[in-house]
């Protein structure tokens, strides 16, 4: 189920944000943003919480893992919102 919820579904909405993007659905973007981040939110609190029924070094690992998962994507929608505030103002 991995594959699924981590892997497709999130494949599923970037693609989702690259068409809003491409068509320049500016509110559509904004709502993908928030989606996203809800949702990498949830699939980042089940992986930590399954990390600790795992052995000690998978479920290491997987904590390390989502940590930087976590700043990756915390790093990825700032610049992504920046950026569509920078289209909110016209500049």
């Amino acid at each position: 189920m991995f594959w699924f919820y981590g892997v497709f579904v999130s494949c599923v909405l970037i693609a989702l944000y690259a068409a809003s993007l491409h068509q320049g659905q500016v509110l559509r973007e904004q709502a993908l943003l928030i989606c996203f981040g809800l949702y990498t939110i949830w699939i980042l609190v089940s992986i930590w919480r399954c990390s600790f029924a795992a052995d000690l070094f998978w479920g290491l690992l997987a904590r390390w893992l989502t940590v930087a998962w976590a700043a990756n994507t915390a790093l990825i929608l700032l610049f992504l919102q920046v950026n569509l505030l920078n289209r909110y103002a016209g500049t």
